[in-house]
């Protein structure tokens, strides 16, 4: 006969007042976490109590119940009750829903540590798809954020992350998919472009969420773009743009997800101001772009224009916030606690002083009538302007002096000086045969010849006096350079000294370099202490101090330095010399703030040339993270295992220096026959070592050097 299964009987529950229930000293949970007392009690008063409490019978002498009960699990709701009860929010009487537990199968500490060990934490993606209901049911992030006692941003979070495809979430829920991918797929509410890049992120070894992020961004322009900073948010999205954001990790405000919207608006605006800049300063040309290449100014004639000068008022006015912000400063010095109030006041006096000391420049009317400027976007997306240029064809016409100009129209005086060569020629050109002079008052011309002899002389002995005068030999020189530098159609010089500058206007984003904007600031701050005029400038030159004589000195001659290697010009005498130079002025690519990216370097080259690099400066095992990759995210994971290595590419480091290369491997065989370097103590750079013979370079050593770079940017 089978056995009768004995059924389960459940504890019966009971309403019990307050005054009747004690706190159990056996309750396991000691330690406060989660939700506070107070919380938890205005919750109470919100919604009622949602659990009922877990009670025993207090046993008397004889075993009998007393008519109290003690409270071993749910100790933190009994608080709660009993902070309402102080707080006069609920009477002490109040009946309190209870399971009354009698008999003793079961401990005290049992019950309290069953009640919370068996409690199982809500699922995150319940409770994000719990919020999302109560928002649409009408509830405000506000008051949900206070219902559950959270911060508004982690509604913001959870509801960003209940949005997200519902496919994805789906994989969340399975297992198959992580919170922390999930966080990054949610900078965007495109469920098609987050499946899209889910199915390639599966297929491939890198599920990170960074790399999510970086694929669901790819077609996007940063909030700190210059060209967005350039327009401006507000005008983005009143045209229509979405903005994504990351409410997970620092975004630096976000992303534009619409590209071809935010060009629209820049070149619109870059209209406008255009429009703007040649209406009201009346220049006849302005030329607009976001980038002119380095360089773009190359044979247009600078100019440049004066201070405006102070007005009365203005140098009134200066005199008066002057006094009274060194007053305060002097003041606020002394004083012990930090004030806000003056601290503003100090800035708003500076910015005051600044725009009274910042005059804006003048340019003459004439010179703005024929010239013309540009306006670019600098990094930083503000608007660049550069003014004070002339173009070859809006140049003055001068007025050719009639005696000159009968010096050379084939005339009578030609003819007469052609019949009195007597047929004597040196190198093919007749030689003037001087007749004596006639014996009369007139003081006739001195002949060609004579004045070439003696100017010959003259010359001779300048040199001979000049090359004793090293500081007006110093001069002399100066005055060359910055006619050349400055004055496009300056005076000319009786020194044949030749100053060219290369433009490396094919190099991209030069011109935004820190070591290009120091030389554009450098040479800006010169031209407007140099004379307008060409003919004066030997005579300022003169009169300059000798620090800033050398300092001007310097700034013209670095305009001149070419180190540029090019595949039909490799010039090694001229590298090598870059070298000598380099050391001598100590000079140095890393410590001159250079590091390798993806655009200017990284992503020019091979994918070898990326993980040489990576193994140079880091070792095989970090060339072993990025290898699987596909190129562009190779480039950007050597980027960031490149950071802060000092590690240079071979084009870049001196040819004394050590280092794994395996490119060319022979830079130390000795000095190439037919070389400058065979008398010089730098060898030539291990990447031209292999292609140069002599001090030339063949034509298929140039096709060669092209297929290298069609193959480099493959």
């Amino acid at each position: 006969m089978a056995k009768a299964i004995q059924k389960i009987t459940l504890d019966r529950s009971d309403d019990i007042s307050f005054d009747k229930l004690e706190l159990s000293q056996k309750n396991v949970r000691n330690i406060k976490a989660g939700v506070s007392i107070e919380e938890l009690a205005n919750d109470i008063a919100l919604r009622g109590l949602l659990m009922s409490l877990n009670v025993r019978p207090m046993l008397g002498e004889e075993g009998k119940e007393t008519g109290r009960y003690e409270v071993p699990a749910g100790g933190r709701r009994y608080r709660a009750l009993e902070l309402l009860i102080k707080q006069k929010r609920m009477a002490k009487t109040e009946p309190i829903p209870c399971i009354v537990k009698r008999g003793g199968a079961t401990s005290l500490e049992d019950d309290s540590l069953a009640e919370n060990v068996h409690r199982l934490q809500l699922h995150p993606l319940d409770q994000f798809r719990a919020f999302q209901t109560l928002h649409l049911q009408g509830l405000g992030e506000e008051e949900i954020a206070a219902r559950y006692f959270v911060s508004v941003s982690t509604v913001r979070q959870r509801l960003r992350l209940a949005s997200v495809s519902p496919r994805l979430l789906d994989l969340y829920a399975s297992d198959e998919m992580k919170l922390e991918q999930v966080m990054a797929f949610s900078i965007t509410n495109d469920h098609v472009r987050q499946e899209q890049v889910w199915d390639t992120v599966s297929r491939s070894h890198v599920r990170e969420p960074y790399y999510i992020r970086r694929l669901l961004t790819e077609t996007a322009v940063r909030v700190a773009d210059r060209r967005a900073v350039y327009v401006g948010i507000e005008a983005y999205e009143a045209a229509g743009g979405v903005i994504m954001r990351d409410l997970f990790e620092q975004d630096q405000g976000g992303w534009l997800q619409d590209p071809a919207l935010l060009e629209q608006l820049v070149f619109e605006r870059l209209k406008t101001d255009t429009e703007a800049l040649k209406t009201q300063e009346g220049w006849k040309w302005v030329d607009a772009a976001l980038d002119f290449p380095y360089g773009h100014t190359s044979g247009l004639r600078r100019f440049y224009g004066e201070r405006a000068e102070v007005s009365a008022e203005e140098l009134d006015r200066y005199d008066k916030v002057k006094a009274e912000y060194d007053k305060l400063d002097a003041q606020y010095a002394e004083a012990e606690n930090y004030s806000e109030e003056t601290e503003t006041r100090l800035e708003e006096l500076g910015n005051e002083l600044d725009r009274l000391n910042d005059r804006p420049y003048v340019f003459d009317r004439q010179d703005v009538i024929r010239g013309g400027a540009f306006i670019s976007l600098s990094a930083g997306g503000e608007l660049k302007i550069e003014r004070g240029f002339v173009r070859p064809e809006d140049e003055p016409v001068v007025d050719v002096d009639e005696h000159d100009a009968g010096d050379h129209d084939g005339g009578a005086d030609d003819a007469v000086a052609s019949s009195t060569t007597g047929g004597v020629s040196v190198n093919g050109k007749p030689v003037a045969v001087e007749s004596p002079e006639e014996e009369d008052d007139r003081v006739r011309p001195i002949s060609d010849r004579v004045i070439e002899d003696l100017t010959a002389t003259r010359t001779i002995a300048m040199r001979n006096a000049l090359a004793n005068d090293p500081v007006m030999a110093f001069v002399a020189a100066l005055h060359v350079f910055v006619l050349k530098t400055f004055f496009v159609y300056g005076s000319d010089s009786c020194l044949e000294i030749t100053l060219q500058s290369a433009k490396f206007s094919q190099t991209q984003d030069l011109g935004e370099t820190v070591w290009a904007k120091e030389i554009e600031e450098r040479h800006e701050a010169w031209g407007h202490d140099l004379p307008k005029d060409a003919s004066e400038v030997w005579d300022y030159l003169v009169a300059l101090d000798e620090a800033s004589r050398q300092a001007l000195f310097a700034h013209c001659v670095s305009q001149s330095l070419n180190a540029v290697v090019q595949a039909w010009n490799r010039r090694p005498a001229a590298i090598i010399h870059a070298e000598q130079l380099a050391r001598s002025i100590a000079f140095d690519m890393v410590e001159a703030g250079w590091v390798p990216t993806v655009d200017n370097y990284l992503g020019r080259v091979t994918k070898a040339h990326i993980l040489q690099a990576v193994r140079e400066a880091k070792g095989e095992q970090s060339a072993q993270l990025i290898d699987h990759l596909k190129k562009p995210d190779m480039a950007r994971g050597a980027a960031r295992l490149l950071e802060g290595s000092g590690w240079l590419p071979e084009p870049l480091r001196f040819a004394g220096d050590q280092g794994p290369v395996e490119i060319a491997d022979h830079a130390d065989d000795g000095p190439i026959e037919g070389s400058t370097a065979a008398a010089s103590d730098v060898d030539l750079p291990a990447f031209l070592a292999e292609d140069v013979e002599g001090e030339g370079v063949s034509p298929e050593d140039v096709d060669a050097g092209e297929q290298r770079n069609l193959d480099a940017a493959e």
